[in-house]
Order: C-alpha cells, then structure tokens, then sequence
C-alpha cells in the first residue's frame, strides 16, 4: 500500500552520520559525545600500554628477563608518545563513534606503519634503548589488531547485536534487485540497528536458481513472480525498489501487486544520487514516470559533444517545457553560448535564473523575441551567429488552436518559416525542429500546422547548406498542460476525473529522455530527415487516470471519472508515421526514420500562403490542414502560383 513517507524519512535518516552521531540524544549520550576526544585519548594511552607490554612479553615467551626490565619501562612512555602524536596527526581520534569501513580500517593500518617506521627510525639513530626489532613489529600488528577490533566492534553490535533486542518494533524490509546499489542500501540500514527498519534479503528480478541462496551475504528471498509467496511466509511490510532498475511495466505490475498485499512500495535513489551532502537516503513513494517508464537507451556522448561543445547553439521556446529541459542538458556539453529564445519574459528568466548555478564558462544570452517577426529572426542570427538551432517554440495545445486557428498558422508555420530562413541565411550547420506525432494523419489545426512545418524544413532543406531535420514524439509526462497536470488537479477537489473516452490512448515519455533523444538526433541526423521517437506502447488515458487516483493513496473507487466526448481535433489513437514501411531503423535503437517523397517548393510556398492568407475562411484553413499526409497532397498551383482546393 503506497502511503505518505514521513516515518520512511525517519527510518532512513542520515544525521550527522560522518560525526557519528545517534539519531537519538540525551544527557548522558551529550556529555560523552562533548568529551570524546579527551576519553579516547586516555583510553589509547591505556591501549598502547596494554600493547607494548603484550609484544615485549610475546618476545620472550611471557618471561621477562631481568636484564630487560629497565629497557622496557624506558622504552614505554615514548612509545607511547610517538604512537598517540601520530594518531591525532592522522586524525585516528576522531569519528571513533561512527560507523568503521573499509576507508577505516585502511587508515588505521596507515597509521600503524608509520609508527613502526618512526618508532625504528627514532630507535636506531636517537634513544638507542635496545629495544628487539621484533618487539616493534609485533607491536605494530598488535596495534592493528586492537585499534581495527575495537573500531570494527562498533559496526559488529550495530549491525547484529542492537537489532535482536528491538526485532519485534523492526518494519519487515525486502530490498528489489540483486546488484550493488542493493548491497549498498542494505549495509546502510543495518549499520543503523536502532532504526526501525530490518532487511530480510533481496527480491531477484527474475526467477533465480534453485542452489543460489544468497547474494553476498544477503538471503535471496525469491523473485518478483514469487512475491505473494515471500510477503506472507517472510513477513513482509516494506519493499524498497531503486530508481530507474524497473521498466514501467513491471513497476506499474509490481505497485498493483504491493497494493493487494497491503505492503509499502517505495523508491529509493541511485546511490551516486545519494552523494550529494544531503542529511537523508532519498525516499519517496511511486511516481506516475515510475509506472511508464520504459528501458533507456544510452546516448552516444562523443557525437553529442561534437555537436555541441565550444559553439554557439540558440534554443527556440527556451522558456517551455521541452526547450528548458534541452538547454539543462545542453549545458552539460560545454557550448561557447547558449541562446534562450523566447516570447514570455518570466520564463525565460525563470531558467536563465536556474542555467547560472551551473554554467561554468557558457556565456548565456537572453533574448526576448516573437518568432514570427522576420527581421527580428534575421537580428538575433546576425547578432549570436549560432552554429546549431533547436526550434522548439511553438503552440501545442489541440483545443486551443481549434479555436484560434489563425494563431496556429502564424506561430506554427509562418513563425517556423520565419526561423527557418534566417538560419539558412546566416550559415547555421544543424538545425532541428521539434514535431509532434499529431502531424501523422493531421485531425487538428495544431496537428496540421505541424506537419506544414516540417514539409517546409523538409524543402529548404534541399537547397541550403545547413543540416536541417524534424524529430516527431508523443505526449510528455510534467509539461505544462499535460493532462497528469490535470487530472492531479481534478484529485485534489474531490474528483471527478474527466476522460473524453475510455479507449483513447497515447504515448508519453518523460521529458529528459525526450530532450536527450532530440540531441543524439541531432548529433547523427541526417539533412532533410524526418525521425520519429521510440516512444514504446500507448498507455490508455482511463488507466493512467487510475494509477495516479491509486498514487494519490486512495482507493481507485475514491474518485469517480466521468467519460465526456472527443474534443474537435482529438484523435482516439495517435501515429508516428502515415505506413509502418516508412520507417527505417538508425544508428540508434530509439530513434527512427521516416521516409517520404520530396515536396514541390511551389506547392508547399502556395499552401502556405494559402491558409496564411486573411483571405482565406476559418473552414478552408481546418480543410487545408487535416488534409496533410506523410505523402504530398493531391493539390496543386495554378498559374498564379496561388494554392486552389
């Protein structure tokens, strides 16, 4: 059962956990923390006492001789001296109340030989006591042994001692996966005995074989088939699963599966995530990208870097939901400049803001700009130069635009025109348009406008020098009017849910993994090319209503949804591309491309000014552009060159 992660954070504190310090406080545990260092270093005098005198008596079977009796009361006091000036000099007095690791114990042992080493060097060219050799070496490992035991005793009582007084308050934890991240997660839990949470074992992804028992160290309670099984012979109340280690499918079946048992499903982050100063092992419960996530395919790193590193790259619609998110990871890549092209003020300024925390030596340029305008276009070019244009400026709401259709053309088509010719103008080597999948079998005035766009990219693309491309995907998980947005709103006043019809489905992909994808197209595209995004199966919108009423921890019967009707332009199904024959694979498993015949310049610059003509009726628009395929229309120009239905 997903619920609120307040006692998780709890659980998993991290306080103060490279000082040492217990989550729980009081007067004495206050008064002994106060005076730790004056403690421990009685403590080591007493150790390295203890040592000494064991290492002189191992020397001679535990029979002093006589002779040697004024040696070793000599010989004490600046052993002792040179082993505890060496200790705080390599600080071995501190942290002694957190929890040992390897690091630990390989400084302790650092620690050890540079006393054998100081402690013979002294010998041999200053005090002269006689001291055996031997006694000094097996000093050195009687110390070693004696410092790392009792260091390493700390962790042996956390770990298996503390936990076996309060079994009974432990929340029945099993961790998802059999890697590292998982060994990592549950080493930290147990060095925590007092916390309450107690990992029973690991949950394989897949079926594990009958002679695999454990996993270093870790019980293997079972696989992810045979979690019924576990959950009611182990007892369990928790399952912790890692960020990104589950596709969507198998997290959507796993949430469903946790919520039957009545049993906590939570997320945990990747470790390297965990490394970031924070006081907490980042917990929270299930997000909607959790459940569509699908498998992630690696970016082609050096490609991108050359596409992108030391040169000036201008984005379009920078302010939006996809062109923030491109420029993030632009960024990342080293440009000389980045250009944040937008219309609204607040929120050009809103990621400029964001963009300097991290923008080492990237000069950032603001300019406040309608794309529409040509001879802005043509400045702004003129002024920065980019090397490389990602235009992602553009109206994408459906119902919108079918109610201010004239907006649709001047900003989709004739904004894009306007980009687009001031590229070519000014030399850009790679341009790339972002498109939509509601350009395949045009039903809107957005889909249709889209897909006059890319036709002219497309055609000016055969005549410039510059690298022009689309790149089509579907929906966006978080952007701005996305219908999680919406419904998530519909949640929080008590429902209803309003789905236009329980068979519409869509894609979705998150929005990083689209920008990602946007630039290794752009880095391996080729001139004039139309690709399409691996966007993975369509997910019913009625299911995702449910998952995320089931997210917001309420029964899915909570919230009623309501089926209402398709909206003028929604389509039930979307499409990447008009014949699956079109597409062909690339160098990347997640991007493909389209072929399409090329488009008469005459025909595509006459539609254009067709359905951008004031003179042309709201109907002949809607007509004009539904009626576009992945083929050119059966259209043509007459002698005027003016476009005839």
């Amino acid at each position: 059962m997903v619920r609120d992660i307040g006692e998780a954070e709890k659980v998993l504190q991290m306080g103060n956990i490279f000082e040492g310090e217990d989550l729980r406080s009081g007067p004495v545990r206050s008064r002994c923390v106060r005076h730790r260092t004056p403690l421990l270093l009685i403590f080591h005098v007493f150790l390295f006492a203890g040592v000494f005198a064991t290492a002189f008596s191992m020397r001679f079977d535990f029979r002093l001789p006589d002779e040697y009796q004024g040696v070793f009361w000599r010989a004490m006091p600046f052993v002792i001296s040179v082993k505890l000036f060496i200790f705080i000099a390599t600080s071995q007095l501190h942290g002694w109340l957190r929890i040992v690791s390897f690091r630990d114990l390989i400084s302790i042992m650092r620690a050890c030989v540079f006393c054998l080493i100081s402690l013979a060097a002294c010998e041999f060219f200053i005090t002269r006591l006689s001291v055996p050799k031997s006694v000094l070496l097996f000093d050195t490992m009687l110390t070693l042994i004696s410092v790392g035991g009792m260091r390493s005793s700390w962790r042996l009582f956390a770990e298996f001692v503390r936990p076996r007084f309060n079994a009974g308050d432990l929340q029945r934890t099993a961790i998802v996966g059999l890697n590292d991240e998982s060994i990592i997660l549950a080493s930290q839990i147990q060095s925590y005995g007092h916390l309450s949470v107690k990992v029973c074992g690991l949950i394989a992804l897949n079926a594990v074989p009958a002679f695999t028992r454990s996993f270093r160290g870790l019980p293997i309670l079972g696989s992810l088939a045979d979690l019924h099984t576990v959950v009611r012979e182990r007892g369990i109340q928790k399952v912790l699963v890692h960020t990104e280690s589950l596709s969507g499918q198998v997290m959507r079946h796993l949430m469903d599966t946790c919520n039957r048992l009545g049993i906590d499903l939570q997320i945990v982050a990747k470790f390297e995530q965990r490394m970031d100063g924070g006081e907490k092992i980042p917990v929270r419960d299930i997000k909607i990208d959790d459940l569509l996530r699908r498998e992630t395919a690696d970016m082609n790193l050096d490609h991108v870097r050359e596409l992108i590193a030391d040169k000036s790259i201008l984005v379009t619609g920078a302010g939006g939901s996809i062109g923030s998110e491109i420029c993030r990871q632009i960024l990342a890549f080293g440009p000389k400049r980045l250009v944040l092209l937008g219309r609204g003020e607040n929120r050009i300024f809103d990621i400029d803001q964001e963009l300097k925390l991290s923008k080492g030596k990237t000069s950032l340029e603001n300019v406040i700009a309608d794309i529409r305008d040509r001879e802005r276009m043509e400045q702004v070019f003129a002024d920065y130069s980019p090397d490389v244009v990602f235009h992602a400026a553009a109206h994408k709401h459906v119902p919108l635009m079918e109610q201010n259709p004239r907006e649709a053309v001047t900003n989709n088509v004739l904004g894009t025109c306007s980009v687009v010719d001031a590229a070519a103008k000014s030399g850009v080597s790679t341009f790339v348009m972002i498109s939509s999948d509601k350009a395949v079998r045009p039903s809107s005035i957005m889909g249709g406008t889209k897909r006059l766009a890319e036709m002219y990219v497309a055609m000016v693309s055969r005549k410039s020098e510059t690298r022009f491309m689309s790149v089509r995907f579907g929906n966006v998980l978080g952007s701005a009017g996305s219908v999680v947005q919406l419904f998530k709103r519909q949640i929080e006043r008590g429902g209803p849910i309003t789905v236009t019809d329980k068979r519409m489905t869509r894609f979705f992909m998150t929005i990083p993994e689209a920008s990602q994808l946007v630039l290794q197209a752009a880095a391996t595209g080729t001139a004039g090319g139309l690709f399409m995004l691996d966007m993975g199966e369509p997910v019913k919108i009625v299911d995702l209503a449910r998952d995320l009423i089931r997210l917001s921890g309420l029964p899915e019967d909570a919230i009623e949804i309501v089926f209402s009707k398709i909206r003028p332009g929604e389509k039930l199904h979307e499409e990447l591309a008009e014949n699956a024959g079109d597409i062909k694979p690339t160098g990347h498993p997640k991007i493909k491309s389209i072929d399409r015949d090329p488009f008469d310049e005459a025909f595509v610059n006459g539609l254009i000014d067709f359905v951008s003509s004031p003179l042309t009726s709201v109907s002949e628009i809607r007509e004009i552009l539904v009626s576009l395929k992945d083929a050119p229309p059966s259209r043509s120009t007459d002698d005027a060159g003016c476009f005839s239905i």
